[in-house]
């Protein structure tokens, strides 16, 4: 009797496990989710966790193809899948034996948006700090094939492997919220490419460079304290590598066209350490990326009555030097948006259009129009006249009728006075009576001006200065 019902319970027990299988679900990170959009015609990386050493199938709706691999020991896994042309939308299935399933994807052109808080501020403006046009901007948002995720705001002194945010469909209440700039760039590249868009907004308003570079970028540089990875107290947002290892090394490996930044202002007092780290940057980025040297531009800080503390100018300065040396990059010009008492200048679609032209050009190949302005060449003294000649003025110069007021000359005595400014087709000529025998110039070399000086095509020229004083 004892032995039939020993008998009997090992049946029932195995009856039980047969009709109810335990599988666990696989788990994706916040980046891959319903509503994304994938990078188009590119082995795009899928990733995740399940049970450890398990199978793992994902299957793109888009071909019908079926991809397989095995988790680790720790139960991650990677794969890629191969990308068509833009398009969508379409479902990914994914399953370790339960099936789970990323609906609504789209494939497009995917770009990340990151920096302190002009890149931050959204489209509905700050308290007290408007955008302009963005009432029209929200109304006529929906329908478009535009997604986007924003990043919330973390730090870590560890890399992590996932961060907390959504992907969100182009509507209204979603638009007023996430990053003016980025929507903007993003709405230009939908109406220039007619293909969706995804952007992915990770940014941190009054943060430094230096919290937005993992520690092997930062590693070579004697003056940046890595933080201690043990230590209890003092983390912040301004801690170096804290906001990389959080909000940036999440994502790495999706599949991006590229990036575009707007950040500065916080280290506005360290120009000379700033065009050192704005490359690296770059740099860094890519190299912990690993899908090449993907396209990046970024936004000139804009003119603004910092009311003390060193020039402003010197930080616009090192940005523009920076731009010489990235390739497959380069920086939009705001000498004309600032704003005397806002940090935030309201006229974000300039910064977000100048950014596209940008990508439009350098990134897509499109022609027929400018993507840069002005762009100081070199000096050559006549007399006591100036002449001064651009590059990317194909049509010439123009101030829009206005006179030039923000050039100076001066001779060897570092003496700056206002020139007389004229310009001559693609020239601008300088004369002072007061300098006899110039030397140097300067435009525009202030914390608070607004840019006069253009091409014919409406984009603004950078501050600069011919001197090293």
């Amino acid at each position: 009797m004892k032995t039939r019902s020993i008998v009997f319970s090992f049946f029932l027990s195995l009856f039980v496990l047969c009709s109810f299988p335990v599988f666990s679900e696989v788990k994706l990170p916040v980046i891959l989710g319903d509503n994304m959009v994938l990078q188009q015609q590119t082995q795009a990386a899928i990733w995740g966790k399940a049970s450890p050493h398990k199978s793992v199938r994902v299957t793109t709706s888009w071909d019908k193809k079926s991809y397989t691999t095995h988790s680790d020991v720790n139960g991650n896994w990677k794969l890629k899948v191969q990308t068509p042309v833009a398009g969508g939308p379409y479902e990914i299935s994914l399953s370790d034996g339960k099936e789970l399933i990323i609906k609504n994807v789209l494939i497009g052109e995917v770009w990340v948006c990151s920096g302190q808080s002009n890149m931050e501020m959204p489209v509905k403006g700050f308290n007290s700090e408007p955008v302009i046009g963005s009432n029209e901007a929200i109304a006529t948002s929906s329908g478009k094939n535009i997604r986007f995720i924003t990043i919330t705001r973390e730090t870590s002194l560890e890399p992590r492997d996932d961060f907390k945010g959504v992907w969100l469909e182009c509507e209204p209440q979603n638009v007023a919220e996430f990053s003016a700039t980025g929507y903007f760039f993003g709405e230009m590249l939908y109406r220039a490419l007619n293909v969706p868009i995804g952007l992915i907004c990770s940014s941190w308003g009054g943060t430094r460079i230096e919290p937005w570079i993992s520690e092997n970028g930062l590693s070579d540089f004697d003056w940046v304290q890595l933080p201690d990875k043990n230590a209890q107290s003092g983390v912040n947002a301004q801690t170096p590598t804290v906001l990389f290892n959080a909000m940036i090394n999440p994502m790495l490996g999706y599949g991006i066209r590229g990036a575009i930044w707007y950040q500065g202002e916080s280290n506005r007092e360290e120009p000379d350490r700033y065009e050192k780290l704005m490359p690296r940057l770059v740099e860094n980025w890519r190299k912990e990326w690993n899908i090449g040297d993907f396209s990046f531009y970024y936004a000139q800080i804009a003119p603004y009555d910092y009311r003390g503390g060193l020039n402003s100018a010197y930080l616009r300065e090192a940005q523009q030097k920076s731009s010489e040396t990235i390739a497959n990059g380069g920086m939009a010009c705001l000498m004309d948006v600032g704003e005397r008492y806002s940090i935030h200048p309201a006229n974000k679609k300039a910064v977000g259009d100048r950014l596209a032209y940008l990508a439009l050009a350098k990134t897509y190949g499109k022609k027929g129009f400018a993507h840069s302005g002005p762009v100081f060449k070199e000096m050559k003294v006549e007399g006591s006249v100036v002449k001064l000649y651009f590059d990317n003025v194909p049509n010439g110069l123009t101030s829009y009728g206005k006179e030039l007021e923000l050039f100076k000359v001066s001779g060897e005595n570092k003496n700056f006075h206002q020139a007389k400014a004229v310009i001559w087709g693609k020239e601008v000529w300088l004369s002072s009576p007061y300098v006899s025998n110039p030397v140097a110039v300067r435009y525009a070399f202030d914390d608070f001006v607004v840019g006069d000086l253009f091409n014919t095509e409406g984009l603004p020229a950078s501050s600069f200065r011919t001197d090293s004083w």
